[in-house]
């Protein structure tokens, strides 16, 4: 049985949580199966399964193996220095997002949304995201919102 998960504070594990539906984004984005990308971090499914969960226990250098794996800079520098991010548009049209302008529905009347608004809306209803559903440019977009409003590190 695997030992107690160490008691952290609550915004590092909602910061863990995203950064594991961002790798589990990222696999699913590339079409890589649980299966081969945990043998190509080289840990277990499982183990894989628990780090896109987001759960706390699991050793730090996993994490960067499989974010590794995935093509993906895990920054552990200082947050202050950000990575460098793509450049966003000033307005993100909805209508070339489905799953983004699923989450906005309630958004009567808007076509589009501010950059920071795009991301509030994928944090707080990623529960809802049809990930296997996400188009290469969305997913695309999830991590470009990610980088840049995130200060390069990985925040979905």
């Amino acid at each position: 049985m695997p030992a107690a998960a160490p008691a952290i504070p609550p915004a590092d594990r909602d910061r863990l949580i995203r950064l594991g539906a961002r790798l589990r984004l990222r696999r699913k984005a590339q079409k890589v199966s649980a299966v081969a990308a945990a043998e190509a971090a080289g840990i277990s499914r499982v183990t894989l399964h628990r780090i896109e969960s987001g759960e706390p226990g699991v050793a730090i250098g996993l994490w960067v193996a499989v974010a590794g794996a995935l093509g993906l800079a895990l920054e552990l520098g200082d947050p202050a220095s950000p990575a460098a991010a793509a450049p966003l548009p000033e307005r993100i049209v909805l209508e070339e997002y489905p799953q983004l302008r699923a989450l906005a529905w309630q958004l009567e009347g808007v076509q589009a949304l501010t950059p920071a608004e795009a991301l509030a809306l994928y944090e707080r209803n990623w529960k809802h995201v049809d990930r296997a559903a996400l188009s290469a440019k969305e997913a695309a977009l999830v991590e470009a919102l990610s980088q840049a409003l995130g200060a390069g590190r990985l925040l979905v």
